[in-house]
C-alpha cells in the first residue's frame, strides 16, 4: 500500500533506495547468503526481505539496519549523514 510519504518521495531518494536494495542483493549473493537465511537471521519475513532487495521505501530503517549488519557493512550506515565524509559508501 502506498502512503503519502512513499508516493511523494523525491525521485533522487527513490533512486537511492533502489540502488541500496540492488547493492544489498549483490552483497548477499557475493557472501553466498540465501534469501531464506537472510530473512531468518534478520528476523523478517521473506516478503520483507524481497522488499529490502528492491529498495522499497515502505521498509523501515530498523529492517535495513540488521540486514546491512548481517552483510558486515554496518559501518557505512553510520556515515550516511556525516558532515565530514559527505558520501555514503557501504561497500566496494
Amino acid at each position: 500500500m502506498k502512503t503519502l510519504a512513499t508516493s511523494t518521495l523525491p525521485r533522487a531518494a527513490r533512486q537511492a533506495l533502489i540502488k541500496l536494495g540492488l547493492d544489498i542483493a549483490v552483497a548477499r549473493k557475493k557472501r553466498r547468503i540465501s534469501t531464506v537465511s537472510m530473512a531468518e537471521r534478520a528476523f523478517i519475513s521473506r516478503g520483507t526481505r524481497y522488499k529490502v532487495g528492491k529498495g522499497d521505501p515502505s521498509v523501515s530503517m530498523s529492517i535495513y539496519a540488521p540486514v546491512i549488519s548481517i552483510l558486515g557493512l554496518i559501518e557505512g550506515l553510520g556515515n550516511v549523514a556525516d558532515r565530514g565524509t559527505g558520501t555514503l559508501v557501504l561497500w566496494d
